[in-house]
């Protein structure tokens, strides 16, 4: 009786040796996967890899993750936006009487208040459903030309990228550039328009108060 007691967990003792070389070993399998998918992935010094990299952001539906991934001059353009519209709205709050000062210090708080070059670009990709129409054009890559600085990956959809490569050898996509540089130049108009009339409404008279005495 005894000795068949003792004998039962000495023969659960390899069973459960077996169920732990064997988790071991699909641990180690998933490991080398990962291992193996990190260091295959393009590096984002190509343009296939920032191109993955954008379309990983899409998927996520988070923009500003592949603010990097755009060219030098549209993340300048975004970042000229955010100041222009932030000193804009420093003026209109500080000399503009109402309603136009809630009217533009509204307008302006978006870009105003933005943290960064990339939540300011977040705002544009929003307003303009660039994620949407990534998301439907986007597949995988099925060549890329490199000429220079510049690049072109096209998609087995048959769709082109334009890249350019950055200072820092990453590439960025060069297709949100015009439209931001347009932003960012009437960013710069407004915040001239609304500096001089700043400074109209600073050299005005002040209204005397009404009297708050009744008439005879």
């Amino acid at each position: 009786m005894n000795d068949a007691a003792s004998s039962a967990p000495a023969a659960k003792r390899p069973a459960r040796r077996v169920a732990l070389f064997a988790l071991a070993a699909l641990a180690a399998v998933v490991l080398g996967r990962i291992a193996y998918a990190y260091v295959s992935f393009p590096s984002d010094r190509t343009p296939q890899g920032a191109y993955l990299r954008v379309v990983i952001a899409v998927n996520r539906g988070r923009p500003e993750d592949f603010f990097a991934y755009t060219e030098t001059r549209a993340q300048h353009a975004a970042y000229t936006i955010r100041d222009f519209r932030k000193k804009a709205r420093e003026q209109v709050l500080a000399a503009y009487p109402e309603p136009d000062r809630s009217r533009l210090a509204a307008e302006y708080a978006a870009e105003a208040n933005a943290p960064d070059g990339a939540d300011v670009f977040a705002l544009y990709a929003k307003r303009h459903g660039w994620i949407t129409r990534l998301r439907r054009d986007l597949s995988g890559v099925k060549k890329v030309d490199v000429s220079g600085d510049r690049a072109t990956v096209e998609t087995v959809h048959g769709t082109r990228y334009p890249f350019r490569r950055r200072d820092n050898g990453i590439w960025g996509m060069t297709q949100f550039t015009p439209l931001l540089d347009a932003e960012a130049e009437r960013a710069a108009r407004d915040f001239s328009v609304i500096e001089r009339a700043a400074a109209d409404y600073a050299r005005a008279p002040v209204a005397p108060a009404p009297s708050s005495s009744a008439s005879p």
